[in-house]
């Protein structure tokens, strides 16, 4: 099993040219769902004791269990947020497999965490962080969330005087759902933060409820850049006058939106990012690497250092040296190299070419929300600050929305399912794959007539 065969030859030769061919196809399939009957009838019971062989298991996949899978890179993908990486990305994520690299530290992956650290610092120079920032990728915006409020609080209870115990996070209702999981899994409190009638959260409410509530009691004020839903990026430079003012943890969550930074026709929409404490934006978004990739920064990494290294016997060779050990820097110790496909691509394709990219979207965009406008039978329900564009089809109500994308997704013209807001069931694009084109927004929107 661990030999390199004849056989083993054949079948690596099979999985390039699989690999190959799916990056090669333009466009993609769409596919579709299939239900556990369907896929139990073509693949019950293919794990066996004596195996079927690497050429039949790769047949199985490649003919049934590939086709039940959606292809998020496929330019009507325009549902949650989709993931369209880069071929040289895609292709690298094979080389990141094959390498059996360990890249939670440099003792054992120096070259990788190098490589990841100079996509890391690409990144801290679009969001404005000084030479001394730094962080780890890590598997999505969870993680990183979750990981920069672990640091927050210990920050803030180290800081802390007369015994106070910071225990809660402002953020608004509109920030994504993993805050609301980071609380659960800190035991800690989330303090809903009024939005202005933009949707976002400002200085001004955001004082208030910390004097309404006590400002010793938060640790962290979680602000949003680009929030998933509809894209909304808060009022960041007031936020951070805040956070200054009373000494509290600004965090900001750019999972989706952070890859705006690179591009000048909305950089300015982020002002005030560059003063944040810790950072996140997930590179599997918007920046066109594969899943899994977030990148997490802090603005002093050595507090990072302080709430999340492990401290084990038989890991004393590892934390007694001031290496850059990625794993000191967020939640989890076992880590693949997940930035390095990144890397790779921004290596191979130059930071322009992601720019243009990104400008491509927001391009698209615009033509979205101008198409949507001079159409009768539907309405923007909010300007787009960045590539997401929530709208609604007049005159429908949450039942046809769902049966339009239900049809859409037999048919393989397009996945867009329904969103809410305020309790009304309303239509979203978010565009984030440089290959959607303004045909693909037009026949989406034709389809709705």
């Amino acid at each position: 099993m661990h030999g390199f065969t004849d056989e083993t030859r054949a079948l690596g030769e099979e999985i390039l040219r699989y690999a190959a061919e799916r990056l090669a196809l333009d466009p993609v399939p769409l596919d579709g769902t299939r239900t556990v009957a369907e896929l139990d009838a073509v693949a019950g019971g293919a794990i066996t004791a004596q195996g079927k062989g690497g050429q039949d298991a790769l047949k199985l996949f490649e003919d049934h269990l590939a086709l039940a899978c959606l292809s998020t890179d496929h330019p009507r993908y325009l549902s949650f947020i989709p993931c369209a990486p880069t071929r040289e990305a895609a292709m690298f994520d094979l080389v990141v497999g094959a390498s059996s690299i360990y890249a939670g530290s440099w003792l054992e992956g120096a070259g990788a965490v190098y490589a990841e650290n100079q996509a890391l610092r690409w990144i801290a120079d679009l969001v404005g962080l000084p030479e001394a920032a730094g962080g780890s990728f890590v598997q999505g915006g969870t993680i990183g969330n979750l990981s920069s409020l672990v640091t927050a609080r210990a920050t803030a209870r180290e800081r802390a005087t007369g015994g106070a115990r910071p225990y809660r996070i402002a953020a608004t209702v509109g920030s994504h759902s993993s805050i609301a999981t980071a609380c659960r899994v800190m035991d800690a409190e989330q303090v809903p933060v009024p939005m202005n009638d933009r949707m976002q959260m400002t200085g001004d409410n955001l004082r208030k409820v910390l004097e309404d509530n006590g400002p010793e009691t938060f640790f962290a004020v979680v602000a949003t850049a680009g929030s998933t839903n509809f894209g909304v990026i808060d009022d960041l430079d007031s936020i951070a006058d805040v956070c200054e003012e009373y000494g509290i943890w600004f965090h900001v969550d750019g999972a989706y939106g952070g890859a705006g930074l690179a591009a000048p026709s909305v950089r300015d929409k982020y002002a005030g990012v560059e003063r944040c404490d810790s950072f996140i934006v997930d590179p599997h978004k918007w920046l066109f690497a594969p899943f899994d990739c977030c990148a997490l920064l802090y603005r002093e990494p050595a507090l990072a250092r302080v709430a999340h290294t492990q401290h084990a016997s038989y890991l004393d060779v590892l934390t007694d040296t001031p290496d850059w050990n990625p794993t000191d820097y967020s939640v989890g110790l076992t880590r693949r190299a997940r930035g390095l496909p990144f890397w790779f691509s921004l290596v191979a394709n130059g930071t322009d070419a992601y720019t243009a990219a990104i400008e491509r979207t927001l391009e698209v965009t615009r033509f979205a929300q101008a198409e949507i406008e001079r159409r009768d039978h539907v309405e923007v329900v909010r300007e787009a600050d960045l590539s997401v564009l929530v709208f609604r089809r007049l005159g429908w109500e949450a039942k046809d929305y769902h049966a339009w994308s239900d049809g859409i997704l037999a048919r393989e013209e397009g996945f867009v399912v329904p969103t809410s807001h305020l309790g009304e069931t309303l239509a979203r694009f978010a565009i984030v794959n440089p290959r959607t084109t303004e045909d693909d927004i037009t026949a989406l929107l034709d389809s709705m007539a």
